[in-house]
């Protein structure tokens, strides 16, 4: 399997993985709230009830996010590409960046790689550059190695 294959399985598996805790998270704090209704009654069960709520509410927005995530990951293909866009592995200074979203670092068959959101302000430097293209960002200067 191919350097590019094998980054963007890993990182849909690592999505996926994480909605399936935020699905079962959300799941558990629904199952609690209904058990917790069934015996309490009073202000200190509002407090409890509302809580949970809370929570529900902020698991819900990151199950929300990383759906978006997997949607963007789904649309990729593993193709080569000449020029920088979504779905690009670049190396540059020998590091590897993945253009896909803001994700965390993985390594791969022993080189680490960094995904990258095309909005962030290095992914925004990067789209529609080719190999050889320089640039600096926070006072460090990089060269695109390599695209694909």
């Amino acid at each position: 399997m191919e350097l590019k294959e094998e980054i963007l399985l890993r990182y849909r598996q690592l999505v996926q993985d994480k909605i399936d805790v935020f699905r079962d998270m959300i799941s558990g704090l629904a199952d609690d709230a209904q058990n917790d209704a069934k015996g309490s009654a009073g202000d200190k069960h509002e407090t409890a009830l509302s809580m949970m709520h809370l929570e529900q509410e902020k698991l819900t927005q990151k199950l929300r996010e990383n759906l978006d995530m997997k949607a963007v990951l789904d649309k990729l293909e593993p193709h080569p590409t000449t020029k920088i866009a979504l779905g690009s592995l670049v190396k540059a200074n020998n590091t590897y960046l993945y253009l896909c979203a803001a994700l965390p670092k993985i390594t791969v068959d022993g080189k680490s790689i960094i995904a990258l959101s095309p909005q962030s302000p290095l992914g925004q430097q990067l789209l529609g550059q080719s190999p050889g293209f320089c640039f600096q960002i926070m006072g460090t200067e990089y060269v695109v190695e390599a695209v694909s």
